[in-house]
Protein backbone atom coordinates (compact mmCIF):
# COMPACT_ATOMS: atom_id res chain seq x y z
CA UNK A 1 0.00 0.00 0.00
CA UNK A 2 3.08 2.70 0.97
CA UNK A 3 4.37 2.22 -2.22
CA UNK A 4 1.18 2.37 -4.36
CA UNK A 5 0.93 4.93 -2.47
CA UNK A 6 4.52 6.43 -3.05
CA UNK A 7 4.00 5.60 -6.95
CA UNK A 8 0.86 7.93 -7.11
CA UNK A 9 2.27 10.32 -5.67
CA UNK A 10 4.93 10.60 -8.48
CA UNK A 11 2.63 10.36 -11.03
CA UNK A 12 0.41 13.10 -9.91
CA UNK A 13 3.10 15.37 -9.32
CA UNK A 14 4.95 14.52 -12.54
CA UNK A 15 1.19 14.99 -14.13
CA UNK A 16 0.99 18.49 -12.82
CA UNK A 17 4.30 19.35 -13.54
CA UNK A 18 4.63 18.89 -16.92
CA UNK A 19 0.97 20.26 -17.43
CA UNK A 20 0.79 23.10 -15.65
CA UNK A 21 4.18 24.25 -14.16
CA UNK A 22 3.96 27.72 -15.31
CA UNK A 23 0.17 28.09 -14.08
CA UNK A 24 -1.37 29.35 -10.84
CA UNK A 25 -1.68 26.78 -8.18
CA UNK A 26 -5.46 26.81 -7.85
CA UNK A 27 -4.81 25.37 -11.60
CA UNK A 28 -2.44 23.05 -10.91
CA UNK A 29 -4.89 21.84 -8.00
CA UNK A 30 -7.27 21.57 -10.61
CA UNK A 31 -5.54 19.39 -13.17
CA UNK A 32 -4.98 17.34 -9.58
CA UNK A 33 -8.33 17.42 -9.49
CA UNK A 34 -8.86 15.97 -12.85
CA UNK A 35 -6.77 12.97 -12.61
CA UNK A 36 -8.82 11.83 -9.64
CA UNK A 37 -11.95 12.74 -10.50
CA UNK A 38 -11.01 10.18 -13.78
CA UNK A 39 -10.03 7.89 -11.15
CA UNK A 40 -13.41 7.57 -9.91
CA UNK A 41 -15.18 7.58 -13.12
CA UNK A 42 -15.70 4.31 -14.69
CA UNK A 43 -14.97 5.11 -17.60
CA UNK A 44 -11.28 5.26 -16.83
CA UNK A 45 -8.53 3.33 -14.96
CA UNK A 46 -8.95 3.15 -11.59
CA UNK A 47 -5.42 4.30 -10.01
CA UNK A 48 -3.51 7.67 -10.55
CA UNK A 49 -0.76 6.25 -12.53
CA UNK A 50 -2.86 4.40 -15.43
CA UNK A 51 -5.02 7.61 -15.35
CA UNK A 52 -1.91 9.53 -15.98
CA UNK A 53 -0.13 6.95 -18.87
CA UNK A 54 -3.05 6.17 -20.41
CA UNK A 55 -3.26 6.87 -23.97
CA UNK A 56 -3.53 4.48 -27.60
CA UNK A 57 -1.52 1.75 -27.65
CA UNK A 58 0.23 0.13 -30.81
CA UNK A 59 -1.34 -3.68 -31.22
CA UNK A 60 1.60 -5.43 -32.72
CA UNK A 61 4.28 -4.35 -29.24
CA UNK A 62 1.86 -2.54 -26.90
CA UNK A 63 3.90 0.76 -27.13
CA UNK A 64 2.30 3.93 -26.89
CA UNK A 65 1.50 6.31 -30.16
CA UNK A 66 3.02 9.67 -30.16
CA UNK A 67 0.86 12.18 -29.56
CA UNK A 68 -2.59 10.05 -28.68
CA UNK A 69 -2.39 10.25 -25.14
CA UNK A 70 -4.57 11.36 -22.11
CA UNK A 71 -1.71 13.61 -20.70
CA UNK A 72 0.12 14.93 -23.77
CA UNK A 73 3.81 15.29 -21.76
CA UNK A 74 3.11 11.70 -21.74
CA UNK A 75 3.76 10.79 -25.57
CA UNK A 76 4.71 14.00 -26.92
CA UNK A 77 8.35 12.64 -27.51
CA UNK A 78 10.04 14.82 -24.97
CA UNK A 79 12.17 13.45 -22.19
CA UNK A 80 10.42 14.05 -19.26
CA UNK A 81 13.17 15.94 -17.02
CA UNK A 82 12.82 18.29 -14.12
CA UNK A 83 14.71 21.02 -14.66
CA UNK A 84 13.11 23.60 -12.25
CA UNK A 85 13.35 21.77 -9.18
CA UNK A 86 11.01 24.39 -7.21
CA UNK A 87 8.39 23.84 -9.43
CA UNK A 88 8.37 20.42 -9.32
CA UNK A 89 8.09 20.61 -5.47
CA UNK A 90 5.42 22.80 -5.75
CA UNK A 91 3.72 20.10 -7.87
CA UNK A 92 4.95 17.54 -5.43
CA UNK A 93 3.56 19.28 -2.49
CA UNK A 94 0.20 20.17 -4.89
CA UNK A 95 -0.48 16.46 -5.13
CA UNK A 96 0.03 15.43 -1.49
CA UNK A 97 -2.71 17.74 -0.77
CA UNK A 98 -4.67 16.25 -3.45
CA UNK A 99 -4.11 12.72 -2.84
CA UNK A 100 -4.65 12.67 0.79
CA UNK A 101 -6.87 15.64 1.30
CA UNK A 102 -9.97 14.52 0.17
CA UNK A 103 -12.28 16.97 1.52
CA UNK A 104 -10.15 19.50 -0.84
CA UNK A 105 -12.45 21.84 -2.55
CA UNK A 106 -12.31 20.52 -6.24
CA UNK A 107 -12.64 23.53 -8.53
CA UNK A 108 -13.51 21.93 -11.62
CA UNK A 109 -16.83 21.25 -10.27
CA UNK A 110 -15.78 17.27 -10.99
CA UNK A 111 -14.34 17.83 -14.38
CA UNK A 112 -12.70 14.70 -16.25
CA UNK A 113 -11.07 16.71 -19.37
CA UNK A 114 -8.80 19.96 -19.93
CA UNK A 115 -7.68 21.48 -22.42
CA UNK A 116 -5.23 24.84 -23.08
CA UNK A 117 -6.93 27.69 -24.00
CA UNK A 118 -5.05 28.61 -26.92
CA UNK A 119 -6.23 25.21 -29.00
CA UNK A 120 -10.07 23.48 -29.67
CA UNK A 121 -10.11 20.00 -29.38
CA UNK A 122 -12.84 18.25 -31.60
CA UNK A 123 -14.22 16.80 -28.13
CA UNK A 124 -14.28 20.24 -26.58
CA UNK A 125 -18.21 20.66 -27.81
CA UNK A 126 -19.56 17.53 -26.34
CA UNK A 127 -18.45 18.23 -22.42
CA UNK A 128 -20.14 20.92 -20.50
CA UNK A 129 -17.53 23.33 -19.78
CA UNK A 130 -16.92 23.66 -15.84
CA UNK A 131 -14.59 26.56 -15.49
CA UNK A 132 -11.48 27.59 -17.17
CA UNK A 133 -8.88 28.75 -14.48
CA UNK A 134 -5.36 30.78 -15.96
CA UNK A 135 -4.82 28.93 -19.64
CA UNK A 136 -6.58 25.84 -18.81
CA UNK A 137 -10.36 25.19 -19.51
CA UNK A 138 -12.05 22.12 -17.91
CA UNK A 139 -14.68 20.08 -18.83
CA UNK A 140 -17.36 17.35 -17.24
Amino acid sequence: MILETATALICMAHAIYFEARSESTAAQMAVGHVILNRVEDPRFPDNVCAVVTEGQRRQHDGSIRRNKCQFSFYCDGKPERVYNLPAYTKAENIALVVLYNHHTYDLTDGATHYHADYVTPFWADKFTLTTCIDRHCFYK
